[in-house]
């Protein structure tokens, strides 16, 4: 959502991707619609832990520790259960290609340290620490039954808006510097919402609170978009067990 052009957007995720060493940002773009489309859809949305992960985290303070600071790798495990999405497109195959050729372009003029710094980056960038607080703050049940959740604080200067998520999901084809501007706009839509104030905070509740959990999200039974909440690891596997009988 930087140019108007769809092909000038697609060149900027390229190009956005060059420092993360592997590339991301077009299939990112295609779970990111289906996750808009088919949000709490288990086989659709990559956004849905999957039931091992969720089952492996479970609730202890170290394994939620490790899943923030792993979080792209467990990201990466979730594509193969969903449908409904093609892996391989032109802009996949140009994506990579570029990504991979800067990365022999740095390794062949400085060497392997520059990929060791961009990787460390990008894993210190997203995970264990208050920025990461956007991955529980947007979906996770805080206070159910309310599955989208936006944050409203000074570390979105630094986050380009991304804790408006409220905000985002209703109005998805506004670009992240517009957001603020849509809350103001309607404050009698939003601000009636929980909302977060601090993603640190956030961060040490989903560490410690023994209730929260990578069970804790909303799974949708049907197209029809009957969202059904699911806080327990039962309820989790039995919804999963049912969309996968019909």
């Amino acid at each position: 959502m930087v140019f108007q052009s769809r092909v000038a957007n697609l060149w900027a995720g390229v190009i956005c991707d060059l420092p993360n060493v592997l590339p991301s940002s077009v299939q990112f773009r295609k779970y990111h619609l289906k996750h808009h489309a088919f949000q709490g859809h288990y086989d659709i949305d990559a956004d849905i832990p999957s039931v091992w992960e969720a089952k492996l985290i479970g609730n202890s303070f170290i394994g939620k520790a490790i899943w923030l600071l792993l979080f792209p790798i467990f990201q990466l495990t979730r594509p193969p259960r969903l449908r409904e999405i093609q892996f391989s497109s032109l802009w996949v195959w140009i994506d990579l290609i570029v990504v991979i050729a800067f990365d022999l372009v740095l390794i062949y003029f400085f060497g392997f340290m520059p990929i060791l710094y961009l990787m460390a980056s990008f894993f210190f960038s997203v995970g264990l620490h208050p920025l990461g607080g956007r991955w529980i703050q947007e979906h996770y049940l805080v206070e159910s039954p309310q599955e989208t959740y936006s944050y409203y604080g000074p570390l979105n200067k630094v986050a380009f808006n991304v804790g408006f998520h409220n905000e985002h999901h209703d109005f998805s084809y506004v670009p992240w510097n517009k957001l603020p501007e849509i809350r103001k706009m309607a404050p009698e839509f939003y601000d009636t919402l929980t909302y977060h104030t601090s993603w640190g905070k956030l961060v040490w509740k989903f560490l410690t609170d023994k209730n929260l959990s990578l069970f804790s999200r909303t799974i949708r039974e049907d197209r029809g978009n009957v969202a059904t909440t699911r806080n327990a690891e039962s309820d989790y596997h039995e919804q999963i067990r049912v969309k996968e009988e019909v």
